[in-house]
């Protein structure tokens, strides 16, 4: 009822300023004028209470010119300050954030601010985030800087506006620790490529740039070839206390000393993989280990911890991580726990209807899917949907196979479930659920029968990775849904069943499993571009039955880099 009433005094008001009734000021701008009211103009903008009661004019002035405005411009800034709501156009921004800055019109200037914010793209990030740190838009300056962070490697294919940086921008964004590069050498690259754009007035500022760069971080063989061949650093006297300090050290010579340095200090990772819970040696742990692809290690993440468990499911869904089912040895769990990476604390959230070990977990449109698993007697083909909104749980159409020892993931809209095992026999049955219809669709057979094995999306097809069939497999498999068909996949190095699955900087990482002989902490990667498995330093615990999940977009991800 209020912003009815107050809808009503507004459209009063405007009409009021525009048929001209009970102005008390013409503002002249250019060749145009604007009849207005005193008080209106200076209820919203300090600039005009200030003009109007300074005392520099007589109280009665009627006439005042404002300069440095269009009176296209203007007449935006009257619909604003009396109808409190302007159409704000991609053409009309920058000029109208101007505007309303020199107005001194802060709630406009925080509308045009999240205008743009809305827009940042690769394109024009560096665009933005300039124009903010001119009029000062302090937040819309960090969040269009924190795009460019983010997104660097992007930003740095697309956008026309970084060659054209000062090198005191330029200087801003590589000295990050949040940049996010997979590689060094890409900062190294910038910074020539930068150079080679103007190199007469820029060649000057290597040395300044080239200690922004973490040459610690290249390998051997590149930094002498790329960097201390480079013609720009080699023919400037201040590079070389920085190139001699990097070659001694990089070859072994007072290693502690340099890795302490800013020249060898990994960047943060704007994404980092957990490793949580699992079945170790003795048992049930419930562990952490967070694998930072920066600097590329494991370590414990301390935190207060949750009941040991295994053979659950994990996802990560609106900055909460989820843990779903599992079992302890003697009891299969319907309980969930919810884990907030900026807390470190666990909480209980509503349980499923049914307990379910080895569950297979996902999110699709805001919502967590846990299907089939395991629940002390039987094996599950029942499906049930929570929606974090109302902390409910709800049943959904079953599944057209019992599954346990199943794996999940989204592609396209729907869910992909694959493998498991039904009480009998390990199956090589796959089939997907569409939101929409509500209906579950079998699809084409694995060439392989996998229980435990693990699920996910990747390059636009659905991976079907290790697991077994009474022998443990290190076989993949991958299902492309333009052809409905599954084609074969590069062997990992390791066979694992019921291990950690993610996708982490475009690349398919597994974590631990058991190997059919034991259980293992070792850890690979799969490169679709080369079509290559990769090995990566083991986690310092042995488990299977562990849950993975990817945590990005944290604000305190610091906090979630290698110590």
């Amino acid at each position: 009822m209020e912003r009815k009433e107050d809808t009503i005094v507004c459209n009063i008001l405007n009409k009021l300023r525009l048929e001209e009734e009970l102005c008390d000021v013409l503002l002249k701008i250019g060749s145009a004028e604007f009849h207005a009211h005193k008080i209106i103009l200076c209820g919203c903008s300090p600039y005009f209470m200030a003009l109007f009661t300074h005392g520099l004019y007589p109280s009665g002035r009627f006439e005042y010119t404002i300069p440095g405005i269009s009176s296209r411009i203007m007449e935006l800034i009257m619909e604003y300050a009396y109808l409190q709501r302007v159409t704000i156009t991609e053409k009309d921004v920058s000029e109208l954030l101007i505007a309303a800055d020199y107005l001194a019109m802060d709630k406009l200037v925080n509308e045009c601010s999240m205008f743009l914010k809305a827009r940042l793209c690769q394109k024009n990030c560096i665009g933005i985030w300039r124009f903010a740190s001119f009029y000062f838009c302090r937040k819309l300056e960090q969040q269009a800087l924190k795009f460019i962070l983010d997104n660097f490697e992007k930003v740095l294919s697309v956008s026309e506006e970084l060659l054209d940086l000062k090198v005191e921008e330029l200087c801003e964004i590589i000295v990050k620790d949040e940049l996010n590069v997979k590689h060094e050498k890409l900062v190294f690259e910038t910074v020539i490529l930068w150079i080679e754009h103007a190199p007469l007035e820029r060649k000057k500022h290597v040395a300044l740039l080239l200690a922004k760069v973490r040459l610690g971080l290249l390998t051997y063989d590149y930094f002498v070839d790329n960097v201390g061949n480079n013609v720009f650093v080699a023919h400037d006297t201040a590079c070389r206390p920085i190139i001699y300090s990097v070659l001694l050290n990089i070859s072994g010579l007072n290693p502690d000393e340099f890795l302490n340095s800013v020249l060898a200090r990994p960047r943060i990772p704007s994404a980092v993989l957990l490793a949580i819970g699992g079945w170790s040696h003795e048992g049930p742990t419930n562990t952490i280990e967070v694998y930072d692809p920066r600097a590329k290690c494991w370590f414990h993440l301390t935190c207060r911890g949750e009941s040991p468990r295994g053979y659950y499911g994990t996802v990560y869904l609106h900055g909460f991580l989820y843990c779903i089912g599992g079992c302890d040895g003697l009891d299969n769990f319907n309980s969930v726990c919810r884990f907030d990476p900026i807390t470190r604390t666990w909480a209980g959230v509503s349980p499923m209807h049914s307990r379910r070990g080895y569950v297979s977990v996902c999110v699709l449109d805001g919502c967590v899917y846990a299907m089939g698993g395991f629940d002390g007697t039987e094996c599950l083909n029942t499906v049930e949907r929570y929606d974090p909104k109302n902390n409910q749980w709800t049943m959904i159409a079953p599944m057209h196979e019992c599954r346990s020892e199943a794996s999940a993931t989204v592609l396209n809209g729907k869910l992909f479930i694959c493998g498991g095992f039904d009480g009998n026999e390990w199956l090589c049955t796959a089939e997907n659920y569409n939101p929409q219809t509500g209906q579950w669709t079998l699809l084409p057979r694995m060439s392989s029968r996998r229980g435990g094995l693990g699920v996910i999306a990747y390059g636009g097809q659905v991976y079907a990775v290790g697991g077994c069939n009474g022998v443990v497999l290190k076989s993949v498999e991958a299902y492309n849904p333009q052809t409905d068909s599954w084609g074969n996949v590069p062997d990992m190095i390791n066979r694992r069943s019921n291990f950690g699955i993610a996708v982490l900087d475009d690349l398919l990482f597994v974590v631990g499993g058991y190997n059919g002989l034991t259980v293992a902490n070792n850890v690979e990667y799969y490169d679709g571009e080369t079509a290559e498995w990769h090995r990566v330093e083991d986690m310092g615990e042995f488990r299977c039955g562990l849950g993975c999940s990817v945590l990005s977009g944290l604000p305190n991800m610091s906090a979630y880099a290698a110590p």
